[in-house]
């Protein structure tokens, strides 16, 4: 098959076996039409700086609504051997990191593709795994998710240490009406099954953590937000 050419034989064996997936038992088996295959495909040698750069314009072109997106997963594990799940795992952080609550959705198509490769394998999963990114390429983009993440993790330096309202506290055991844990008002009892009352710790109880966008499904959440804050949807 490799006509003699011991260096093409090694790297077609190395493309073999980054894209095959392993056995449960973590062997990788082989088999002729697969080595065949890996033979007739161009390697195109690339060291770890070049596919962290391959990683990124896969992560940038997802974030951007861009199709290049698929171009570059495909390269990479056509052309430079990668391992799909390098992708799949940025594809399910991209997913949150720069679509969100915009559409939920990716995130379930993400990890469905995930879940195709390790029960198929490649190049089956080719497919599942290409569906999933073009899904997240033409979802609505919103980076509310790690705003809201770094939004609490200031919070949490400016309090450095949170005192739970006595209201949300622990009710379950006997005297804890004595140490004032009581008052807390159970949301389902009220109209629209909320209530207005104090969640956060004193020092930034009026604080807002997640705000969100006018993105896809996240507009119907700001609405919410807006309606139970009591301020002017325009703001």
């Amino acid at each position: 098959m490799a006509n003699g050419d011991i260096r093409r034989s090694l790297n077609a064996l190395e493309l073999a076996a980054l894209t095959t997936s392993p056995e449960p038992d973590g062997s990788v088996q082989i088999t002729r039409e697969v080595a065949e295959e890996s033979i007739r495909r161009p390697i195109v040698k690339a060291d770890e700086s070049t596919q962290y750069d391959v990683l990124s314009a896969f992560h940038k072109s997802v974030r951007g609504s861009s199709d290049a997106a698929l171009f570059w997963f495909l390269y990479a594990i056509e052309k430079l051997g990668m391992d799909p799940m390098t992708f799949l795992r940025r594809l399910i952080v991209a997913c949150s990191e720069d679509i969100g609550l915009a559409n939920p959705q990716a995130m379930l198509q993400s990890v469905t593709a995930m879940d195709a490769y390790h029960k198929i394998g490649w190049p089956e999963s080719k497919y599942v795994i290409s569906q999933a990114i073009l899904f997240a390429v033409e979802s609505p983009k919103s980076n509310s998710i790690p705003t809201a993440i770094a939004r609490a993790m200031q919070l949490m330096e400016q309090v450095k240490s949170a005192d739970v309202p006595l209201h949300l506290r622990d009710t379950h055991y006997q005297g804890a009406e004595k140490l004032g844990h009581k008052g807390y008002m159970y949301p389902h009892n009220y109209p629209g099954h909320f209530v207005k009352q104090q969640y956060l710790p004193d020092e930034i109880k009026n604080e807002s953590i997640f705000i969100a966008s006018e993105q896809g499904t996240e507009e119907k959440m700001k609405q919410n937000q807006h309606k139970r804050r009591g301020t002017p949807t325009g703001l």
